[in-house]
């Protein structure tokens, strides 16, 4: 008998199978999503497989861990109240409101609220990427009290995605200004050019600049707008076949440096 135990657990948002000695010292463990073995000690690499047999689920590499890459050190080096990759979409809504939720009858909706769905739709569309390579980085804090609403970042290069509520509404485009029903018109793609910009800053990378409608009854593009893609939340998922600009460590690498905080002070 070996005496080695087999120990699940969660790490890093990874399932785990942790292979540990009679002192509770680990061995080894066997990462399912990587299906790799990760060895601690060659020595034991027949104990450890046969303590895993009963586990293993088709081919799987084996050998000591890997050694991390940059981006991975950059990550764990990086402080929690620092690391923006936690944030959800439209966190600083979230947060604001949970401060200060408003009056509880209003005449009119809280347009806070109808921002934050705006942000929640556009920013579970640009999740689901993931899969496909992606990552995305939501509400991320800018100097003077500005966000990037959504920061995209995979193999067709980074978008900087602004999220515009505009459920039953027809919205006409005419560069730089868009209009919301019966609303006036704001220069809004000036400002969405704007925060690409100052990403391109931050990350000294070429930036996209987006602007994501949520649920438009009709859009009316009357001045082609410079620079600036305009898609409905529908269509969000159309960035996933733009592919051959980045490889996937400079995503890792750009992603890593993202998501720092500090990052951001500088723009």
């Amino acid at each position: 008998m070996s005496g080695l135990r087999v120990i699940p657990a969660r790490r890093h948002g990874r399932e785990r199978l942790y292979v540990c000695g009679i002192d509770g010292s680990s061995v080894a463990w066997y990462d399912r999503e990587a299906g790799r073995v990760n060895l601690l000690s060659e020595d034991r690499r027949q104990e450890v497989l046969d303590a895993l047999g009963p586990f293993l689920t088709g081919p799987v590499a084996v050998g000591p861990p890997p050694v991390p890459t940059p981006a991975e050190l950059a990550r764990l080096s990086l402080h929690p109240d620092d690391d923006l990759a936690p944030n959800r979409p439209g966190e600083a809504l979230v947060i604001a409101l949970d401060r200060d939720p408003g009056p509880a009858h209003r005449l009119r909706p809280d347009p806070r609220r109808r921002a934050l769905a705006a942000e929640q739709a556009v920013g579970e569309a640009l999740d689901r990427l993931e899969g496909a390579g992606w990552h995305t980085l939501h509400s991320v804090p800018l100097p003077g009290g500005d966000r990037i609403h959504h920061l995209v970042i995979g193999p067709g290069g980074l978008f900087a995605v602004h999220s515009l509520y505009a459920r039953r509404q027809r919205i006409l485009v005419a560069d730089p200004m868009v209009t919301v029903g019966r609303h006036d018109p704001q220069p809004l793609l000036r400002r969405v050019r704007v925060d690409a910009d100052r990403a391109s800053y931050a990350l000294t990378a070429e930036i996209h600049p987006v602007l994501a409608l949520v649920e438009p009854a009709r859009l009316e593009i009357a001045t082609p707008p410079r620079q600036v893609r305009v898609l409905k939340d529908t269509d969000l998922s159309d960035l996933a076949r733009l592919g051959g600009v980045l490889k996937p460590a400079d995503v890792e690498a750009l992603h890593a440096m993202a998501r720092d905080r500090h990052i951001w002070s500088r723009v």
